[in-house]
């Protein structure tokens, strides 16, 4: 099994080998091409140099002898090509061996076809419009290049192909160093999966990159192993409480039972009524635990139709009202005249606000002050509970909706199960409505519901 960073170097160095050699190709079969071009053309303008000058010596001395020309056969010697003078009768005046130049060094440095094939090309020699004689110019390749032409060449091949392999090193180390600053980051998420996956949820990935999506990856990677952290702390913080919430009114029976066994208390109805209380009380936290699964295991079944908010909440204000007066706490209801119905489970609803205004109150001293408003902006319709309590702190502001969950302040002043804004959440997300809370400790708490 490749890493991801092997599997990556691999690829792109194949890939680039792979086109640069594909590159070099193609730039060597152009480079070459042309200059088989130029250097056709250059032995076409020789010919044509060549018959010229031996039709014009025609011109002047008219007729051939053995030494018509012959200032050009050193030119020729030269320059790897034989020539040969015939007559208007095909019948040779003068000629060249071929073999003097057919060992020559340069011809060996000739990367031509055909190369060591003695060829020849016959031209026509005119003069005044007739045929006077013959040329046959011979070479031993197709195209003749002097020793600085085959330097010309070679030089292109080797800057090249030198090139290519500079650049090939180049791509290697590139490639490598990409695929580092590529692959690490990968690879320091996929550690910290490894680490989440064994329970070591205190871990964070700080490495830094500048690819978006592997920042992404890294920064919910580190928000997940956060709310895993939170989850386990919260797991054990729930078995505490559950053992708290139990063992609290058990004691209270075991010790009042005992005690009446052994005769230190008398059985008296006062007495036993103190302990239906705690049975009551504990019947009470299994119910909420009861409700808490139903919600959680999505078997909740809702009744949707058309309820009137305005109408469910005066009702709400009423029936606490009396509750909050035994409070002294001042307790305001305001809304506009609008029509505020929405599509929902009213028994349902009821039971969110019954718990939102129900903890207002609970955590709000006496002396203070509850706002309920009814709001209506386009088709939003806003339901906002404000009040003067003990607040919630910053530390336990992002739990309040976890089951069993209770600030440390709150559990020791006031009684609850800590479920009642886990339910809340639990109706209000099938309703598609949003719940917001704000808070400051010792000032107060505001919780925005919208529909």
């Amino acid at each position: 099994m490749h890493t991801i960073r092997k599997r990556l170097s691999i690829l792109i160095i194949s890939c680039s080998i792979m086109a640069i050699l594909l590159i070099m190709l193609f730039v060597n079969f152009t480079i070459n091409h042309i200059f088989e071009d130029y250097m056709s053309a250059v032995q076409n303008k020789r010919y044509e140099r060549i018959i010229t000058q031996l039709e014009e010596l025609y011109k002047n001395e008219g007729q051939w002898n053995e030494s018509s020309g012959v200032e050009i056969l050193h030119e020729a010697y030269m320059s790897n090509y034989n020539l040969t003078l015939y007559n208007i009768d095909n019948i040779p005046v003068w000629g060249m061996n071929p073999m003097d130049i057919r060992n020559k060094i340069h011809l060996h440095d000739m990367f031509v076809q055909d190369q060591g094939v003695y060829l020849t090309n016959k031209f026509e020699l005119y003069a005044e419009n007739e045929i006077v004689g013959y040329v046959e110019i011979g070479q031993y390749a197709p195209l003749l290049m002097t020793d600085e032409d085959v330097l010309f060449r070679s030089s292109v091949n080797k800057s090249i192909i030198t090139s290519g392999i500079v650049t090939i090193f180049i791509i290697i180390f590139v490639s490598l160093y990409s695929s580092k600053q590529f692959s690490q980051p990968i690879t320091d998420v996929s550690n910290m999966s490894v680490k989440l996956s064994k329970g070591e949820f205190k871990e964070k990935s700080t490495i830094k990159t500048n690819i978006e999506e592997i920042a992404n990856l890294r920064n919910s990677i580190n928000d997940l192993a956060e709310k895993l952290d939170n989850q386990n702390a919260l797991r054990k913080r729930l078995v505490s409480d559950i053992s708290h919430e139990v063992r609290t009114p058990l004691n209270v029976l075991q010790n009042n039972l005992e005690a009446m066994i052994d005769g230190i208390f008398p059985v008296s109805g006062e007495r036993l009524t103190h302990l239906n209380d705690e049975v009551i009380r504990f019947g009470k936290l299994l119910n909420n635990l009861d409700k808490l699964k139903e919600f959680e295991n999505e078997s909740m079944k809702l009744n949707f139709h058309k309820v009137d908010l305005l109408s469910l909440l005066k009702n709400m204000h009423k029936d606490f009202s009396s509750e909050a007066k035994e409070k002294n706490i001042a307790f305001n209801f305001s809304y506009e005249n609008e029509k505020y119905y929405i599509n929902g489970d009213e028994d349902k609803l009821k039971q969110v606000f019954i718990n939102l205004i129900d903890n207002a109150i609970k955590f709000t001293n006496k002396g203070g002050e509850i706002d309920i408003n009814l709001s209506k902006n386009d088709d939003k319709i806003t339901v906002e509970i404000k009040d003067t309590g003990i607040g919630i702190s910053d530390e336990d502001m992002p739990y309040v909706f976890e089951r069993l969950y209770r600030g440390d302040k709150s559990r020791h002043e006031t009684e609850g199960s800590g479920i009642g804004l886990t339910i809340v959440k639990s109706i209000l997300d099938p309703h598609l409505a949003t719940i917001d809370i704000k808070s400051k400790e010792g000032e107060g708490t505001s919780v925005q519901l919208s529909f």
